[in-house]
């Protein structure tokens, strides 16, 4: 059974759907629909899940998925926390996967498509000149009508096709396997891991999220993460780390008990692990790439 957006109702007569989303943070929960997505973040920042991945995202993000891919943007505690003064807007623009097979029949055309949404399967996020160029088209799109609007689609689908701005987000080979009802499950499960983990979290609190027992959340974890829980959490936490110590008023310590670590050694060896950097070096390799700002 596949999971519907309960958003995309009212476009499901509509080729080409296109949402704005402006409220105090992002409130769509994990899930997964028939439609591809085009999903740029006007302002906001925080954690997005796509398939088995977990990275921050920022204002700007612009990530194309195929359809069935799960997903969410979660934003960071401090904006759940303040959501008068913190705000989060999106355009997010949905369409069939075989659009294109209406518009023509050129062999080369569709084969180009064909492996654009193949490698979107995995979400794509674009940046660099395909990204400011997609942009402003989509701040076009919002309040148009039919024509002008599937005029705006094809020219952003034409940047997308010809890009090698961007970069896979989920793992090669992922393939999901939720059915609907673990959607709910597990967007419990995400939402309270966004908020809490710089807390300790041990394994019967968040199996308890889950209304399972521990053995029993971790099969049905890693059966749909592809990773284990302890795995998940570590990235969850160096990935907000690597936001933090972007800002040279923290100090490495610093960083790794706001990231939920309590224990430096840890701290070290898990950043060094999925980064591949120590803490220092990878703020420094950040400085230095940011000196001609």
């Amino acid at each position: 059974m596949k999971a519907t957006l309960i958003e995309l109702a009212p476009y499901q007569s509509s080729s080409i759907a296109v949402k704005t989303i402006k409220q105090n943070h992002f409130t769509t929960p994990f899930h997964f629909h028939d439609y591809c997505e085009l999903n740029y973040v006007k302002n906001s920042y925080g954690k997005r899940v796509v398939g088995d991945s977990i990275n921050n995202f920022f204002e700007g993000d612009l990530v194309l998925m195929s359809p069935n891919l799960p997903h969410v943007w979660y934003n960071d505690p401090e904006i759940l926390k303040e959501p008068a003064t913190l705000s989060a807007e999106a355009i997010v623009t949905y369409f069939p996967v075989d659009i294109l097979d209406k518009l023509t029949n050129d062999p080369i055309v569709l084969s180009k498509t064909q492996h654009l949404f193949e490698k979107a399967k995995r979400g794509l996020r674009f940046f660099g000149e395909t990204k400011k160029q997609v942009v402003n088209h989509l701040e076009g799109m919002t309040n148009i009508e039919t024509l002008p609007l599937v005029i705006k689609f094809l020219e952003i689908i034409n940047i997308l096709l010809s890009s090698t701005e961007y970069e896979p987000l989920a793992n090669l080979g992922y393939n999901h396997s939720y059915k609907e009802k673990d959607t709910e499950r597990m967007n419990a499960v995400y939402k309270y891991l966004m908020m809490n983990f710089a807390n300790p979290i041990s394994l019967e609190d968040i199996a308890s999220i889950a209304s399972l027992t521990p053995p029993a959340f971790c099969s049905f974890f890693r059966k749909r993460t592809q990773k284990s829980f302890t795995g998940f959490l570590n990235e969850l936490r160096i990935g907000h780390a690597c936001k933090l110590i972007q800002n040279q008023k923290l100090s490495i310590s610093e960083v790794c008990y706001e990231s939920g670590y309590q224990n430096f050694t840890n701290f070290n060896k898990s950043f060094k692990k999925i980064t591949g950097k120590t803490p220092s070096n990878y703020r420094k390799e950040y400085m230095r790439s940011t000196d001609h700002y």
